[in-house]
This record gives C-alpha cells, sequence and structure tokens, in this order.
C-alpha cells in the first residue's frame, strides 16, 4: 500500500506540478502557394521625363500664363519677360542694315560706271586714241570699286547674322513649353527681376506624369544579386494591398554613403496612366529574385536536416502515426519553402518536429523514473 500512494503521489506531482508539461505538437496540411525570393528596399518616385525651364534673357518677369498642376501642351505660351531692350535693338539693326543695303546699291552703281569707263579706254586703247595712263587709271579704279562692292556685301551678310542673333534674343522673352506634361513646380513670380548674365534663372518644371521612375536604394550586400531586366514591384505608403510592376532598367555605378551605408540606386519605371502615383512617395520595394506560383508549399519550421544535409518532414497518417519522410526543397523566402518532391496536397505534418520529439524523450523518460 505504502509503495502504491507514494506512486500516485509521484504521478500527480510529474502531472500538474511539473514547470513543462507535454504539448502536442501543431500539426498543419500541406496546401498549395505562390512563394517569391525577394530583395526588399526602399524607394522614391520621380517624373520619368521632365524639364527645368528657364530664362535665356534678363529683364523682368512680366507674365506667368501658368500655374503648379496645369496641364500644358508642347509649344503653349508659359512666360513673358519685358522686351523694351531687345525690340529697340532689332529696331536699330534693321535700320542700319536698310543703309547699308542703300550703299550696296550706290556701290554698284559706282561698280557700273567703273566697268564702261574701263571699256570704253579698251576701245580707244585700240585705236590708239588714249595714253597708257588714262587705261591703266580706269582699270584700278574698276578694281578698287569692285573690291568696296564685295566688301560691302560681306558687311551686310555680317549685320544679317547679327539681326539674327538680336530677333532670336527677342524670341527669347516670351518662354513656351518645350514638351508636353504637367507643371509640378514654380520657381519664380511674375514682378521679378530674372539675371541669365551668368546662369540662367529656373522659371518651372514640367513632368510627364504618366510614366514614373522608381529611385530604390538598395545596399551592397544586395546588389550583386540584381541584374537587369528582372521582375520587380512596389507598394507605397498606405496602400500596401496595390501593387505597381515593372523590371530593372539601371543600377547606378555610383553609390552614396548614409550613416556609414553603401547604398546603389537602382531604377525602374512603372505606368502611371491612372494618375496614382505622386512625385516623392515612398515605395516598398521588392526585386523578385525567383518565384513559383502554384507549388506545394510548407513552414520553414517544418523542416528537419540530418548530418548527411537529407532534408526531412514527419508526415501524421489519420490514425496519428508519425513517419519521417525525405523531401525535396525549391525556393523560399525564409518563412514558407517550395515542395517539390515527398509530399503530397492535402497531407498532416508536424510543424516542430524536433522539439516535440524531444519533449516527447523527456517525458518517456521522467515517467520510467517514477516506475
Amino acid at each position: 500500500m505504502l509503495t502504491l500512494l507514494l506512486a500516485a503521489v509521484a504521478f500527480f506531482s510529474w502531472q500538474y506540478c511539473s514547470p513543462e508539461k507535454e504539448v502536442a505538437p501543431a500539426v498543419m496540411q500541406v496546401g498549395r502557394e505562390d512563394i517569391e525570393y525577394l530583395v526588399t528596399a526602399i524607394g522614391s518616385l520621380e517624373p520619368r521625363d521632365y524639364v527645368d525651364v528657364g530664362a535665356q534673357v534678363s529683364g523682368q518677369l512680366t507674365a506667368l500664363h501658368v500655374d503648379v498642376g496645369d496641364e500644358v501642351e508642347k509649344g503653349q505660351l508659359l512666360a513673358e519677360i519685358d522686351a523694351d531692350v531687345q525690340e529697340a535693338r532689332v529696331s536699330a539693326s534693321r535700320a542700319q542694315l536698310k543703309a547699308l543695303e542703300a550703299n550696296l546699291r550706290e556701290r554698284q552703281a559706282e561698280q557700273e560706271l567703273a566697268r564702261l569707263k574701263w571699256q570704253r579706254q579698251q576701245r580707244l586703247a585700240k585705236d590708239n586714241a588714249t595714253s597708257d595712263e588714262a587705261l591703266q587709271s580706269a582699270r584700278a579704279e574698276m578694281l578698287i570699286v569692285n573690291a568696296q562692292t564685295e566688301a560691302l556685301v560681306a558687311q551686310i551678310e555680317q549685320h544679317k547674322s547679327s539681326l539674327q542673333a538680336d530677333e532670336a534674343t527677342l524670341g527669347y522673352s516670351r518662354i513656351y513649353a518645350p514638351m508636353s506634361g504637367t507643371v509640378v513646380s514654380l520657381e519664380a513670380r511674375r514682378g521679378q527681376t530674372l539675371n541669365a548674365n551668368q546662369q540662367a534663372p529656373q522659371l518651372l518644371r514640367i513632368a510627364d506624369l504618366s510614366v514614373m521612375t522608381v529611385w530604390t536604394e538598395v545596399s551592397e550586400a544586395d546588389v550583386s544579386r540584381l541584374q537587369l531586366g528582372m521582375p520587380v514591384y512596389f507598394s507605397p505608403l498606405g496602400n500596401t494591398t496595390q501593387r505597381w510592376h515593372g523590371t530593372l532598367r539601371q543600377i547606378l555605378p555610383t553609390p552614396e554613403k548614409v550613416n556609414n551605408v553603401i547604398l546603389y540606386t537602382a531604377l525602374f519605371d512603372v505606368d502611371n496612366s491612372s494618375g496614382e502615383l505622386m512625385t516623392k512617395m515612398t515605395a516598398q520595394v521588392f526585386f523578385v529574385l525567383a518565384e513559383a506560383s502554384n507549388v506545394l508549399a510548407i513552414p520553414m519550421s517544418a523542416l528537419s536536416t540530418n548530418e548527411g544535409g537529407v532534408t526531412t518532414v514527419y508526415v501524421r497518417d489519420d490514425e496519428g502515426n508519425v513517419e519521417e519522410r525525405v523531401v525535396q526543397r525549391g525556393i523560399d523566402n525564409r518563412v514558407k519553402v517550395e515542395i517539390k518532391q515527398g509530399l503530397a496536397e492535402g497531407e498532416s505534418i508536424l510543424l516542430q518536429p524536433s522539439t516535440a520529439k524531444a519533449r516527447s524523450a523527456k517525458n518517456t523518460n521522467s515517467m520510467a523514473k517514477v516506475r
């Protein structure tokens, strides 16, 4: 009786007072999922195509015909600069050109007269009716007038080029859109005086927002795994359920050092015809290194690897019997792993077989000591 009583007390203490009670291992059924092996990064959105519109002439900004957010077409008038000085310069150049052209007509008349004198002297010389001095003087006069006429023609051509430059400068006082797009920023205001003598002042920026570029910062540990043309997608902050897809277009060769971390910039483009994406949005970026669709997948915690490197799982049948089975694994995302061979859809597996096995062995030893 005393032996039975001690055995009962020992069993009660083991059953209810032990700090580690036996817990049945978790079980799940094998199903099909999509698995992606990813490199994650953070990026920001910028328009792929944009242009900074500046002023090529100095003066007061008299008119600004657009505002931030306006849609503009190529060739549309954007701004006007006070053009009084340029207009006066063009008028003066045109007047001077007319004077030179009048001088040319006068010189051409003198040229014709000199030619006729030379011809008359030649006829008189045949009849010995003139002196050699008169003949030579007529010829020299003709050559001088011809040279003066050619010099005046060259001067007129030079002045025409100067006039074209003045007219072009006058045209720069009216600023037109170099591309179609959206005005995303304004750097100048009406009435502001612009100085373009040293550096062209920027007035505004026009961007094509139909296609956005994601500028992604990738750590030096991950950049070597990226390849141009690989698939990539992102979700903006605040809308993690929606994805925008693209392909990796470029990796800039020069890195940046941020807080002693080396980061490389990777670029890819996404369609924004819906207009949902905006400049400077933060993007959670995922580069797809490998992917598998509708494959058998189980948690990584369900795998066991023996000393020979063989991967196994513990499969439980409907009667509760557990079998250790060798499997062939595929890609994984560090949480789930693809199973290529060794399991069938719907089979039950132990999620933490090693822990469950260790606890089972410990409980068996405790029971043996009580007996």
